[in-house]
């Protein structure tokens, strides 16, 4: 797998249809409790492909 493929960026609705889950993503950003995302200049937002699975393998740790 590439750095790139890696580094993708993925809509909310791809995360969304990953995990498999309603749409509390944007709480979960708004309690500091998701993935760090990118806020792009028209309000759109991307979480990169990379830091949504460190964000899993930090829940599942937990878990």
């Amino acid at each position: 797998m590439s750095a790139r493929t890696v580094d993708a960026k993925m809509t909310v609705q791809e995360v969304l249809d990953d995990l498999k889950v309603a749409p509390p993503i944007y709480r979960w950003r708004q309690l500091g409790k998701g993935p760090r995302s990118i806020k792009l200049p028209n309000g759109d937002v991307r979480i990169r492909r990379s830091e949504y699975e460190r964000w899993l393998a930090e829940w599942e740790d937990a878990a």
